[in-house]
């Protein structure tokens, strides 16, 4: 098994007023139902107040680095990703379990 962990911050200027942000987390929140292979699918907003917190996860959980891989070539996942990626910065890890 493999946890698929991603945590984004905000560039400056975005936050959650911005319908950039919130096409963002839409989009995030259905890549569970779009892209096959996913074991489960979470998403959220960060709720700590502090300097170094992230604003944004998601967490995957994937039966192996195949499926993995299906996931990050997806149609789907590319384009929630290419959303985050003009509004964020963001750290990621594969775990497994």
């Amino acid at each position: 098994m493999i946890r698929h962990i991603v945590l984004f911050k905000f560039k400056p200027g975005f936050g959650w007023q911005d319908p950039a942000a919130l096409a963002a987390e839409r989009s995030s929140s259905l890549v569970g139902e779009e892209v096959p292979g996913l074991l489960h699918w979470q998403v959220g907003r960060n709720t700590a107040d502090r300097p170094v917190a992230y604003d944004f996860a998601v967490i995957g959980l994937l039966p192996d680095q195949d499926t993995l891989r299906g996931y990050q070539d997806h149609p789907f996942h590319q384009e929630s990703a290419a959303l985050w990626r003009a509004i964020s910065t963001w750290v990621v890890a594969d775990i497994e379990e």
